[in-house]
């Protein structure tokens, strides 16, 4: 028996769970339920990542105390979790009294072998909120392109990446002040002393190939040292000894692994810490990441657990990125959905299936289709997997007393399925979720042209043939129960129901192997019904409609106010499209040539998903005529047009009346 702890990277405490969350737990949780069908022991943790600015930032504009923010949000996520049956064993929070002294201890072991040091650093300091500004506190212009209003770690328009203090022009998004530029004293874990280590370790069976490349290349280019600190005001916990000087999140995120199972190990009779997090131990831990962590994961915790006496990784699983048909989740398009509202309409159990079907051993990214989501379900889980015992059952209780038959009617079929348990195990034990139920559909198939073949239905009333008829649908029966064994890890709750329905036990994975013979069965009931396309649409439809709700939220909390005199300062001018084109290098921009009688205009306006520029050429549009030029990388944008809408797809340009000339003025 294998021991083994199970981890999901941590959410983030400071907002609501997402379908994207759902993802990477939905697949450790599929994970864990097999190890444990398989006979192993498993324990599967995890925590809401709690510290950082922006939790500290978010529990302010709410009016209440980070403290009890981050725990209202994780009870959200757990109770979300649960009603999607990831079942950990325990769902704790980074800022736990275990996290902070694993923290702690483990800074210090570092401390103590010269692992650290202190440095000076510049950083953009905003006096009036009286901070050190993170990355995403603070934009500018591009230090690359010269593009404006850019975050400060990289730029959506060339995809440059710098540090925040090469920003032109910075300008605090907390208070709109200038920065300053402050120096500090921070707190560094000397990565590169554990580079021998870590070209060993990632190249190894810890991780997938081609992360292990991608790892190699940072390697060979040589580490840099981590800052592990930030400066007050923080929440998080403070560098012991330090003063106002506290860990960063990322420091004390992946201890909150340990903390979480610490805490378990406390709650659980025989359960010991130490058996799983000794540096020699001989029992497995096993992280479920996405690949946009896995410099954290597979290059800085391994160092810091080396580093500070314990055991590294048996292996970090990873996963590519989610897109919804082609492109990132949206909640203007209705794509970036929380889990509570998928719950008002659709079953948990189909994002499950689907979602199977679609990961992979690789970090390959993973794109979803709601179209494909519908087809999916109904084909296969419905029409095949479930079809076989609604076929089957009927007939074994009309004509047999719900008794099954005592021998195996084709014992080439039955040894197909029976043996598939073995090449199956070795698809979910590498998380080739995907394989694996392309490979249990196909036995479905299988199945469902053997009793097609048969036609029980015509000859259940024949004295001759009453033997075939029972031999026939007890296969069925039992190929359904050995699928269900299959789609166990996938499926738990519709496993529960087929075992009640099949009378037997909690159904384990060699259960596959032995079909049941001579045994009673009880009456069949729906164990899942077909997906209507209208319940997606509502879901898509509730989603637009937050997003619409979001922004309305944003606007009145962003507390700008204008006098009717600067309102009316606004100059709207009624503007023809001479011509419309797509602005190359840019998502989001169509250029507009635009006339207001008699004069030109060049205009930038960022509807590109929305419009088909040959479309718009010879509309009319409003246009705020006054707008100080603004330069861009593209050119020179003069003027702004007016539109409406939550963004994406769903934003329309505003019209004019009919009768409407260019440059006639808008009131």
């Amino acid at each position: 028996m294998r021991r083994i702890l199970v981890t999901s990277a941590l959410p983030n405490a400071n907002g609501a769970m997402h379908l994207g969350h759902l993802f990477e737990h939905i697949q450790t949780d599929i994970w864990v339920r097999f190890q444990r069908m398989m006979g192993n022991e498993c324990h599967y943790v995890c925590a809401d990542d709690a510290h950082g600015t922006a939790t500290m930032l978010a529990a302010e504009r709410a009016g209440t105390t980070a403290e009890a923010m981050i725990e209202s949000f994780r009870r959200e996520h757990a109770e979300d979790f649960r009603r999607f049956l990831v079942g950990h064993d325990n769902y704790h929070s980074t800022h736990s009294a275990e996290n902070e002294h694993f923290t702690a201890a483990i800074y210090e072991r570092l401390a103590a072998d010269g692992r650290t040091f202190t440095a000076e650093v510049e950083q953009l300091y905003d006096a009036e909120r009286k901070l050190f500004l993170a990355d995403r506190f603070v934009k500018g212009t591009c230090p690359r392109c010269g593009e404006e209003d850019q975050y400060g770690d990289n730029c959506q328009e060339c995809g440059a990446t710098y540090d925040a203090t090469e920003l032109g022009e910075p300008r605090s998004l907390l208070s709109a002040a200038t920065p300053e530029l402050r120096s500090s004293d921070h707190y560094f874990f000397d990565l590169a002393q554990f580079s021998d280590f870590l070209k060993d370790w990632t190249a190894s069976d810890a991780v997938q190939p081609e992360v292990a490349n991608k790892l190699a290349e940072w390697l060979t280019g040589g580490l840099k040292a981590w800052d592990i600190s930030r400066d007050g005001p923080y929440f998080g916990f403070t560098i012991p000894g330090a003063g106002d000087k506290y860990f960063y999140v990322w420091m004390d995120a992946p201890i909150g692994y340990m903390a979480s199972f610490k805490n378990l190990c406390e709650r659980t009779e025989g359960l010991d810490f130490d058996d799983f997090w000794a540096a020699d131990s001989e029992a497995e831990v096993h992280h479920f990441i996405g690949k946009d962590i896995i410099n954290f994961h597979c290059l800085f915790w391994p160092a810091v657990l080396r580093g500070s006496g314990y055991r590294t990784p048996t292996k970090v699983h990873t996963h590519g990125f989610i897109t919804v048909d082609g492109v990132q989740m949206s909640k203007s398009r209705g794509t970036f959905i929380n889990a509570g509202t998928y719950l008002e309409h659709l079953d948990p159990e189909y994002l499950r299936y689907y979602y199977a079907t679609k990961l992979a051993a690789n970090t390959d990214d993973v794109d979803i289709s709601l179209d494909d989501f519908v087809q999916r379900v109904n084909s296969d889980l419905v029409g095949k997997v479930v079809n076989i015992a609604s076929r089957c059952a009927g007939f074994i209780h009309r004509g047999f007393d719900g008794v099954l038959s005592a021998s195996v009617h084709d014992e080439a079929l039955w040894d197909a399925v029976a043996q598939a348990r073995h090449r199956l195990a070795e698809l979910y034990e590498r998380g080739d979720f995907g394989r694996a139920v392309r490979e249990i559909t196909a036995l479905a198939d299988r199945a469902n042209q053997y009793i097609a073949e048969y036609e029980p239905w015509k000859h259940v009333n024949d004295p001759d043939r009453r033997d075939e008829v029972q031999g026939v649908c007890s296969l069925g029966i039992n190929v359904f129960r050995a699928l269900v064994v299959y789609l166990k890890p996938i499926l738990p709750a519709m496993a529960a129901k087929a075992e009640a329905f099949l009378r037997v036990e909690p159904l384990a994975w060699e259960d596959a192997g032995t079909p049941l013979a001579g045994h009673e069965i009880g009456r069949f009931k729906p164990l899942f019904t077909r997906i209507d396309r209208k319940d997606v649409d509502k879901v898509v439809a509730a989603t637009k409609a937050e997003a619409v709700a979001e922004a309305d939220d944003e606007a009145e909390d962003d507390g700008a106010v204008i006098s009717i005199d600067d309102f009316g300062k606004i100059d709207l001018r009624v503007a023809k499209v001479l011509d419309a084109s797509f602005v190359d290098g840019a998502d989001k921009l169509i250029e507009l040539r635009l006339d207001l009688g008699g004069t030109q205009r060049t205009v930038f306006a960022g509807v590109r998903e929305a419009y088909d520029p040959h479309a718009l050429v010879g509309r009319l549009v409003v246009l705020v005529a006054n707008l100080a030029p603004r330069k861009m990388r593209f050119g020179t944008s003069e003027g702004m047009v007016l539109a409406a809408g939550p963004g994406g797809e769903d934003i329309f340009l505003v019209s004019p009346d009919a009768g409407a000339e260019p440059g006639m003025q808008v009131t």
